[in-house]
């Protein structure tokens, strides 16, 4: 159905107007271009008999053609009246631009269109929008002055503003569109349901969003997974950081926040995150006409110093510079170049000639993947030419041109821009397009298997966290969660929990010393802080141990808040990690892991992904922090057991999917072994409260 938003045969603008510059008459003006087309037009305003020479009905009920998309520009309290009488006109695609909303504090208006829409089965783009765009059909249903120029890049804008203002700098730009939609407050159509479309849809090759929120972040990632497969999805979000957020009982929860589960959402569906403007649109030029990067990048330059640049981007950005086979480097070096490795510099007094043949001997070497081709202007250089060198080969190899001159490239460029080529002055920024070239790549070939599923006895956890709840006041788990981690088959050290010296004494007795003991209180969060944790404790220090803890921990919390003293067994050696997990509002369980111990948050040595976890991505988890050098084995060390943390990170994810009230989760520290000697999770604190 949503293909009537785009190729609709007749079209009702509501609130048509003869008042220039009122919205409603650059619609029907807009939109009157079209009509020329073969398209109806239906002017709908009750004060008017005609406007611009069109008819004008009262309301769209008293139209007596079949009208297929309504466009409405009224006042905010008449757009509910207006959806109704399309509902019954069976109108069923309706643009409304009106505002005075959601976005201007008017919530019961806005859900009233949602129930209209809902009544009679209306798909809704709007309200508070600029409309929508589609340049091979010559639709301009927006109330801009601009029509964009064809193009393969569809662009979906949650800000109405920014989407004006891209399309009236992408005609000074000669950057071309197929689809363009002001998504507005996404009262009943969100970017889902335009992502969906699209990836369908055969005159958009790339898909380009502007986002402030999203609204169901599960749905989201997986349209976007699928639509990957076949087209790339840029998207620049905006509102990622949560500004005056309560602080958070874990270490995960004081360390996750919005961005990181946007981040890893991202990552995890196959999003190229553009993080300014400029990304966004140069991401998005380049993955309409280069796919793929298959190989190393090689630069081709008459300057030495932008060509270093280039390099050293490359090494910052994880790609790899070419390495040419011996007929390359033997054909490069008789042109008399100042190097004839990679990067092959031609130095400053070549002509256009000498440039394009080190370009032609490079694109031909199969090692190459991409070429940066980097020029300054001296006398011997005529942009031209060297244009024309650079597409004539660009067919062979991708080549992003960075001609750094002013005004004489001009016409370069703009022949450039015709064959949907990008020239950039700044080398570091054509490497950074390669980037999300080989970044969409890595997407396409990606192939996850389904995340593991382990047998556990759920109505044990159920027991216990019910259990828990319905005492007053105390949403975390103490000793208690142990039991949750052990009945996930996660490996912990022998525990007790004593209310008494006696009891103390009976469980160190039973593990065997030395023992660790800690305070057990849901007040008393990060118990190493405040001198709540005792290391090594022998059988002579039980005692005096016991009292010196319940003394320090009653300085922070009444004593009936405290629960007892855990006693547990000494775990030696190893190397300390975290796991944890948030809950996020809008996609769900943001895992964590990363360096562990007191120092977690200082260090903030993490990665994160959203539950469930496949094991690809808790490995890719594992490898993405800085710590995974250590954890691989350094100076003579031997590896950790790596699979065991794995195992870890899955079971961890299974547990946070089966129970929705568990809101924090950490374990922290995990100590894990070298290889195949396992792993202890020593700590463990578990926040739940009502279901997200």
């Amino acid at each position: 159905m949503l293909d009537q938003f785009f190729n609709p045969e007749g079209i009702a603008v509501v609130g048509a107007t003869p008042r220039e510059g009122k919205v409603g008459n650059t619609l029907l003006k807009n939109l009157l271009s079209f009509q020329g087309k073969g398209k109806r037009i239906y002017a709908v305003n009750p004060k008017y008999d005609k406007i611009l020479d069109v008819r004008c009905y009262p309301s769209v009920l008293q139209i007596e053609e079949a009208v297929s998309l309504a466009v409405i520009a009224v006042p905010a309290a008449g757009v509910p009246e207006v959806l109704e009488q399309c509902g019954m006109k069976g109108i069923k695609n309706v643009v409304v631009i009106s505002a005075g909303f959601k976005e201007a504090g008017r919530v019961v208006l806005e859900s009233k269109l949602i129930r209209i829409s809902a009544k009679y089965g209306l798909y809704l783009v709007g309200p508070n929008c600029v409309g929508l765009i589609n340049t091979q059909s010559g639709l301009n249903a927006t109330f801009g002055n601009v029509m964009p120029a064809e193009g393969n890049i569809a662009f979906l804008s949650q800000s109405g503003a920014f989407a004006l203002a891209v399309i009236d700098w992408a005609k000074a730009a000669n950057v071309g569109f197929s689809k363009i939609v002001s998504l507005g407050n996404k009262a009943v159509l969100d970017e889902c349901d335009f992502i969906k479309y699209l990836a369908e849809d055969n005159e958009t090759e790339v898909i380009t969003m502007y986002l402030e929120d999203i609204r169901d972040g599960r749905r989201f990632m997986d349209v976007v997974r699928e639509a990957t497969r076949t087209k790339p999805v840029v998207v620049m979000k905006s509102g990622k950081t949560e500004a005056g957020a309560k602080a958070a009982s874990s270490h995960t929860g004081s360390i996750a926040g919005s961005v990181e589960a946007f981040r890893a959402a991202f990552q995890q569906s196959g999003v190229v995150e553009a993080n300014s403007i400029n990304d966004l649109f140069d991401f998005s030029l380049t993955l309409s006409r280069i796919r793929h990067l298959k190989g190393g990048i090689a630069i081709v330059t008459n300057s030495g110093g932008p060509g270093v640049m280039a390099a050293d981007a490359i090494e910052e950005y994880g790609l790899e510079l070419a390495s040419f086979d011996s007929v390359t480097k033997e054909k490069v070096r008789d042109l008399h170049v100042a190097n004839f490795y990679n990067p092959v510099d031609v130095m400053g007094d070549a002509d256009s000639d000498k440039f394009g043949s080190a370009l032609r001997f490079v694109s031909a070497d199969e090692s190459v993947g991409a070429i940066v081709a980097i020029l300054s202007p001296t006398a011997q250089i005529n942009f031209q030419k060297a244009g024309d060198y650079v597409l004539e080969l660009t067919g062979t190899k991708p080549i992003v041109p960075v001609f750094m001159a002013g005004g004489e490239i001009a016409k370069t460029v703009e022949r450039f821009k015709k064959e949907g080529i990008t020239n950039y002055f700044d080398p570091v920024r054509a490497i950074e397009v390669l980037h999300a070239v080989k970044r969409y790549s890595e997407i396409k070939e990606k192939i996850s298997a389904p995340p593991p599923y382990f047998k556990i006895d759920r109505k044990a956890i159920e027991k216990l966290i019910e259990l828990r709840e319905r005492r007053e006041g105390k949403t975390g788990l103490g000793v208690d969660g142990f039991k949750v981690i052990e009945t996930y088959g996660i490996p912990v050290p022998s525990y007790g929990k004593a209310k008494t010296v006696a009891e103390a004494l009976e469980i160190a007795d039973r593990i065997g010393y030395p023992v660790s003991m800690k305070i057990i209180c849901p007040d008393i969060v990060h118990k190493t802080d405040v001198g709540c944790v005792k290391l090594n404790v022998v059988r002579e220090e039980v005692k005096e141990t016991f009292f010196e803890i319940l003394h320090r921990a009653e300085k922070y919390t009444s004593a009936r808040r405290i629960e007892g003293v855990l006693v547990q067994q000494m775990i030696e050696g190893g190397k300390e990690v975290i796991v944890g997990m948030k809950r996020d509002m809008h996609f769900g369980p943001l895992m964590m892991f990363g360096l562990g111990g007191i120092y977690v948050e200082v260090f903030k040595d993490v990665s994160f992904r959203i539950a469930p976890l496949s094991e690809e991505d808790a490995v890719e988890m594992i490898k993405s922090v800085k710590a995974y050098r250590i954890l691989r084995g350094v100076r003579g060390e031997p590896m950790s057991d790596i699979d065991s943390l794995v195992d870890i990170l899955l079971r961890v994810s299974q547990l946070s999917m089966d129970f929705p009230e568990i809101l924090e989760a950490d374990l922290n520290p995990i100590k894990v072994f070298e290889h195949g000697k396992g792993c202890y999770a020593i700590d463990f604190k578990m926040i739940t409260g009502k279901r997200r």
